[in-house]
């Protein structure tokens, strides 16, 4: 626990993925094709808690998705990425926005597409039920699931070095 309080007390950015981490990884569709996704409330209570602390929270994600864009407004979240399909380049914009080196950035992610950015921050993180945990090595795994509160275990880790 010593590392991870070592790696985690001098975050400044924490950027997340949505799908599969603020999510279950599902989508539902109504038969007039209204999208649907469920988010946990912890993860909307681990943004606010966060920001109280001054750190800024970025959402990084490959959809395109009003859902993020309305759940992101709610929570006051300025950076916000949706259809991004470089979050290793995001995230280091990102860092030169706000002079901070990528040691300075948290990232949890659940599949693929998140590879790149996890390999590069300071604290890394996948969901418990993560599909690329035989791929890579990250930081940190949650306990709990995707959708169900990884991303305020993640943060919690976070704000405790802190």
């Amino acid at each position: 626990m010593a590392d991870l309080t070592e790696k985690t007390k001098n975050i400044k950015l924490v950027a997340t993925d949505i799908d599969g981490v603020w999510t279950d990884a599902r989508m539902y569709v109504t038969p007039e094709g209204v999208w649907m996704k469920a988010f946990s409330t912890y993860d909307g209570m681990a943004v606010s808690m966060l920001k109280k602390k001054g750190l800024i929270v970025a959402i990084l994600t490959s959809e395109n998705s009003g859902i993020v864009l309305t759940r992101a407004a709610k929570l006051q979240i300025e950076e916000v990425y949706v259809d991004e399909h470089e979050k290793l380049k995001r995230l280091i914009y990102l860092s030169r926005k706000y002079e901070l080196s990528m040691d300075q950035v948290a990232y949890i992610g659940d599949d693929v597409n998140d590879l790149e950015a996890l390999k590069k921050v300071g604290f890394s993180a996948l969901t418990g039920n993560s599909p690329i945990q035989d791929q890579f090595t990250p930081d940190y795994i949650t306990k709990r699931l995707g959708g169900k509160g990884a991303f305020r275990e993640f943060a919690d880790l976070i704000l405790k070095a802190q």
